[in-house]
């Protein structure tokens, strides 16, 4: 990291951001864990991948809102600082709506989503599939390791290839570990 790098992330407030999304700490999930840990994840790889994008970390902490805590009121994100109306772009842009499949929300992802779109749902699909390996339930497993194939494969092979590496590995290991328990 060079010192331009520091200097815009000793800028960022995400910390507003972070507040926001211990809305979602009650919020289990099936591999285990609480939807506010998910979205730390989701910035922590974010980061670990070298993404310093203030809009798309903060983005990060906050991108299971909208679908996750029904009576969330939009105007406490819009409100926190400059950039908040272009996070909130990017968290609807994330957001699967409620008349859509989950194909067609991934497939909207796929082949209208912005950049930072791309690159934040890869991040929470990593983020997915790593706490995937909690998981006892077979058709579950079977059924997400396909649709990120099918419909997260493509993106991450557009915006970062080491990030489809990443995926493609924990695709290969949650299927070996249903072949290898026979479940």
């Amino acid at each position: 990291m060079n010192t331009e790098e520091m200097l815009r992330l000793k800028e960022m407030h995400i910390a507003p951001y972070i507040q926001l999304a211990t809305a979602l700490i009650g919020k289990r999930r099936q591999g285990g864990g609480n939807m506010f840990r998910h979205q730390i994840d989701t910035m922590a790889i974010l980061i670990d991948y070298g993404y310093i994008d203030s809009v798309l970390l903060k983005a990060s902490v906050v991108h299971d809102l909208l679908e996750d805590v029904p009576d969330f009121e939009p105007a406490l994100m819009l409100c926190i600082d400059e950039e908040s109306p272009e996070v909130y772009r990017l968290v609807l842009e994330v957001s699967r709506q409620p008349e859509e499949s989950k194909a067609a929300f991934l497939s909207r992802v796929r082949t209208q989503g912005s950049y930072r779109a791309k690159v934040l749902k890869v991040a929470d699909r990593i983020s997915n599939m790593i706490s995937l390996g909690f998981v006892m339930d077979v058709d579950f497993i079977t059924r997400y390791t396909e649709e990120t194939e099918t419909y997260v494969f493509p993106i991450a092979q557009e915006v970062n290839p080491a990030m489809f590496e990443e995926l493609k590995n924990l695709v290969e290991s949650r299927r070996n570990l249903l072949r290898f328990c026979n479940f």
